[in-house]
This record gives structure tokens, sequence and C-alpha cells, in this order.
């Protein structure tokens, strides 16, 4: 892999944030990268990752083969929804990070899925996970990520990326710059919409996503740094609500008793 690739690569793995943040491919606006590209790139990013344990210190599936079963079911369940765009291009590939202090889950391009234990401790049921779970699956399958490259850097210079004929102190800039990259506004309120569709055609309370904002709201001392910049989390509760009730979804399981055992199984 050229270098420059590689920067860009490893910058967007920091990129792609729950909170940071269907039968078509959605999303809005140009993409200047195929599907295949999000899939070779979700394949770059996931090796990346394996690479950087102190960074990504993943869970060993050997010993916790009961929570990575139960996290594994809550993503067939979303994608089983019929609604979920790619669902059988992309990856969709399960890991979780072992690090209780971060309350995360991000998706990359392709669907390569990372969930934080500290956000499955976090939460309080599974429909709550899969809220979550399902907003994340929805920025991979609307192809936010690449979407949003295209936009900020424009046809001109991500041709020139591809073609390896650009400037090197663009590639740096381009390089650094993903690395504080967040999701739009409206991808943040797309993909909640989205998870909503997701969860709608299964049995989970189709509003699931809510109950983290909620739970943040609950914590008080103001809105954490990572969600700084996206819609305040009671506006995200009444969009997510209005939405599942738009929708028509009714009233689902959240599956609390098994979601706290497996939370034991964490500590």
């Amino acid at each position: 892999m050229r270098v420059y690739q590689f920067l860009v690569l490893v910058a967007l793995s920091f990129t792609l944030s729950f909170a940071g943040c269907g039968t078509t491919g959605g999303g809005g606006g140009f993409n200047l990268f195929s599907p295949e590209q999000d899939i070779e790139l979700g394949k770059e990013v996931e090796q990346q990752i394996a690479s950087d344990p102190k960074t990504y210190p993943i869970l060993p599936e050997a010993s916790n083969a009961e929570v990575y079963r139960y996290i594994r079911g809550i993503t067939t369940k979303i994608l089983n929804s019929g609604k979920v765009s790619y669902r059988d291009e992309f990856a969709w590939q399960v890991k979780i990070i072992d690090d209780p202090e971060t309350l995360n889950a991000f998706c990359t391009p392709g669907g390569y899925i990372y969930v934080y234990t500290g956000l499955i401790k976090f939460l309080d049921s599974e429909d709550e996970l899969a809220g979550v779970m399902g907003h994340e699956i929805a920025h991979a399958a609307l192809r936010h990520s690449t979407r949003q490259m295209t936009q900020i850097y424009g046809i001109s210079a991500l041709t020139s990326i591809v073609t390896g004929k650009s400037d090197p102190g663009l590639i740096e800039q381009i390089a650094l710059s993903l690395v504080s990259l967040k999701f739009s506004r409206s991808h943040e309120t797309e993909a909640d919409s989205h998870s909503v569709l997701y969860l709608c055609s299964t049995d989970y309370n189709a509003d699931g996503a809510a109950g983290f904002f909620r739970k943040i709201e609950s914590k008080g001392g103001g809105t954490p740094e990572f969600l700084s910049t996206h819609p305040n989390p009671g506006n995200r509760v009444q969009n997510i609500e209005k939405e599942a009730n738009g929708m028509s979804c009714g009233v689902g399981k959240s599956y609390e008793s098994e979601y706290a055992r497996i939370k034991q199984l964490l500590r």
C-alpha cells in the first residue's frame, strides 16, 4: 500500500463514532467511491485496527464466546430486517473492544462493526444496544464516510489521490484533517432515522437508540465533548421517538434480564 493511502486509512479509523455521529443506498449527495471501494477500505481499516492492540484491545473471543454470540445475534436481527442496504455485499463482522471507560461503537465502510465494552456496560437493555448498533450499521449502509470524504475534499482532490498525482502537502493535509473528521448533522440524523427503520422490522422497541441519549441526559454534567458538535441528546430522543411513532412500530421487547446477564459476564 502506498504511504498516502496508509495515512488516509489509519486516520479514517479514528473518525467513526456513534455519538460523534434501507432498501436503497440512500445517504444523498455524490460519492466518488464505489461500494467495492468501501469494501476494500473497510478491509484495510480492519487490518490496521488488528495491528494496533494498544489503541484497540480486542476482547478475546475464545474466553468470551457467549458475549460474542449475543452481540452477533443482535446484528443478525438487524440485518434480517430486510431494510439494510448491502446486506449481502458488506462484511458485517463484529468485534468487541475491551475498554470499559469508552462509551462508543463504530462501523467502518464495508461493514466492520466494533462495540466497546464500556458502551455495553453503560446501557440497560438489549434494545438500547440494538438501537446504537442500528445507527452504526446505517452509517456504513448509507456510505456516509465516503460520501463525506467526497463532499469535503471534492472530486479533483480525491481523483488526484486515487491516481497518485496529488501534491504531497495536500495528502498530509487530508490525512491530518481526517483524524478529527465527524459525521455531519444530516448524516447523524439520517442514521438515527434508519436505526428506527431497522428496529421497527424486528421484535425490539424501535426507539431503542433513544435510551443512550436519555441516560446521557440523566447523568447530568452537560453534554460530553464527543457529542458537542452534533444534535443535543434531548433533540435526538424526541426525533427518534417521533420517527418510531410515525412508522407505527408499536411496542417491542427490551430483553433487560438477558442483557443484565451478559453484562455480568464482562466483569
